[in-house]
């Protein structure tokens, strides 16, 4: 009899033993993501904003097409002047595009530029400036209310097109379209023949 109670014992023991740690294991696995649970319920709550925002809303589009282009957000200015009705003028040069939206008096309420804009060197000429100029431009006058427009271009530059179009693409109904470009009648000696 006591032989068999001698090998019956380090059996249980062995059982035994094993069990511990595995119940100390249990035991701190499930204090695990207790503690991770507080420390991300303190931390998660700055982490979660980014994260429910989808990443199909967030999108660029660097086309000329006015249909593809996406509405910009149009903020009301703080000294809102309830403009309805202005004039906005392009000026389209060989080197730079420039655009100012004035009401029917000529006060301006919203102008930019190409290098207001960030482009620089032989960008500011091209035809995709021009319509991140006009929409920067129209977005600063929406601010003040106005919803139609009347457009004058100056200048032999590749902007006049693409500038109008960004303009009607924002929202901006346009009335009419007047070339301004100044036209010498034999005034001035003109300036020399440019050398490219």
């Amino acid at each position: 009899m006591p032989d068999e109670n001698k090998p019956s014992k380090p059996a249980e023991a062995a059982a035994k033993a094993p069990e511990a740690p595995k119940k100390e294991a249990q035991t701190k696995s499930a204090e695990a993501p207790a503690k991770t649970g507080k420390s991300s319920s303190k931390a998660g709550d700055k982490k979660k904003a980014p994260e429910e925002k989808p990443a199909e809303v967030i999108s660029t589009s660097l086309s000329l097409d006015p249909n593809d282009m996406e509405k910009p957000k149009i903020v009301k200015a703080k000294g809102s002047k309830n403009i309805i009705t202005g004039i906005a003028n392009i000026l389209a040069t060989f080197n730079n595009t420039i655009v100012t939206i004035t009401d029917l008096n000529g006060n301006v309420i919203g102008w930019s530029s190409a290098g207001k804009c960030g482009f620089r060197g032989s960008k500011k000429s091209t035809a995709y400036v021009a319509q991140v100029v006009a929409q920067d431009a129209s977005r600063q006058a929406m601010g003040h209310g106005l919803k139609e427009v009347s457009v004058r271009v100056k200048g032999p530059g590749t902007g006049r097109e693409s500038a109008i179009r960004a303009l009607q693409a924002i929202g901006l109904e346009v009335s009419s379209i007047t070339d301004v470009t100044p036209v010498p009648h034999n005034g001035c000696r003109p300036r020399k023949a440019r050398r490219v």
